[in-house]
């Protein structure tokens, strides 16, 4: 029996490429220097991730401006007066506001695909921001000739194309960022906000077949940034009944950061659907403390009690550093513990095999 293992996405930058970014931005380096850097950056990072023994791996969104952003990367038609995200330390998070249409991407995740495919013979994982959190960019007040009802359209089939890219593209598998799903229930917690995300992505979700959508997960987690987040007191309980409707194959959730891990195993087991995948984040990336891999094959051990092995996989809680500025993770410590994730895992499945050759003799 085998226990799948994968990323999240991001690992924290160099030093050297978090300061060109900002000098970037401040008009004081060019951009071909700027690229060369996200180069050496993507390039060290896939050897880095390869030295792990991780047996799927990302670019670790090196070259992203942010797991949320990169879509719209060098759009013209946005204010900076958006939604506003703020976390438990006090620090917030601005999205940009669109000002006019149509909405176009213009930045579909396959060029990370490409690139990484071209340095790495293991199977690339990529990461796509959610159609819910891309639908905050549209106002309130509404864009005059551009009703929201045709921005959604747009926009779903942008989503859709951004998705079909990347498996074209030899992605071995897509996954969804859906960070904003345990906020919308501190938002709304009547629920009737996480309902409307969740139609939005299944109408994306739906353009596939049910084929496709093995290789397509989707991750929930209450937002990490700088070591803090937007909606951790916000539990399971009322997040999974309406996650599960997602029709995708595969879910990754945090949960090394969860306190009371039994009960969110019993949530899952509760509302977790036939051939659905879950893969629990065994470690956790707001912490510095590297979990030891005796550790991690515990909380298999414990999980695979109530999660059926064939549908149980590890993860990491969250990505390590999800904005292109985030340096409260040193790169060192983020690729030890995915070390120890893929060593925690196969010492679960050897307990695992061990028992099943046991009984079975």
């Amino acid at each position: 029996m085998r226990i799948q293992t994968e990323p999240i996405g991001s690992i924290p930058r160099p030093v050297e490429l978090i300061l060109a970014i900002k000098a970037h931005a401040a008009g004081q380096l060019n951009d071909r220097d700027l690229g060369h850097l996200y180069d050496n950056a993507v390039a060290e990072t896939i050897k880095k991730f390869e030295s792990t023994g991780s047996p799927v791996i990302s670019d670790g969104e090196q070259s992203k401006p942010s797991f949320a952003t990169y879509p719209i990367q060098g759009m013209q038609n946005l204010s900076p007066d958006g939604v506003v995200i703020p976390f438990a330390d006090g620090h917030t998070r601005q999205l940009p506001k669109l000002k006019s249409g149509p909405f176009r991407y213009q930045v579909y995740a396959d060029v990370y695909v490409q690139k990484a495919k071209q340095l790495t013979s293991l199977p690339v994982k990529q990461a796509v921001i959610s159609v819910s959190a891309i639908s905050l960019l549209y106002p309130g007040e509404g864009i005059e000739g551009y009703s929201r009802d045709e921005f959604i359209k747009d926009l779903v089939n942008e989503a859709a194309a951004d998705i079909r890219k990347s498996l074209d593209s030899g992605a071995y598998c897509v996954q969804i960022d859906f960070t904003e799903a345990r906020l919308s229930l501190k938002l709304d917690p009547s629920g009737g906000l996480l309902r409307s995300f969740i139609d939005l992505n299944n109408l994306v979700l739906n353009r596939f077949t049910i084929e496709e959508r093995k290789k397509i997960g989707v991750h929930s987690c209450p937002g990490g940034d700088h070591d803090s987040t937007h909606s951790a007191d916000i539990g399971y309980a009322g997040l999974l009944p309406l996650l599960f409707q997602l029709n995708a194959g595969n879910f990754y959730l945090e949960f090394a950061g969860e306190k009371n891990k039994r009960q969110v195993l019993t949530t899952i087991k509760q509302y977790m659907k036939p051939g659905q995948v879950i893969f629990l984040g065994v470690t956790d990336v707001l912490k510095p403390r590297i979990e030891t891999p005796e550790e991690i094959r515990d909380v298999i051990l414990e999980a695979a009690e109530i999660i059926p092995l064939d549908q149980l996989g590890t993860t990491d809680d969250c990505g390590f550093s999800p904005f292109a500025d985030d340096d409260s993770t040193s790169r060192e410590i983020a690729f030890e513990k995915i070390r120890s994730r893929v060593e925690g895992t196969k010492l679960a499945e050897q307990v695992v095999n061990q028992k099943k050759h046991f009984f079975h003799s």
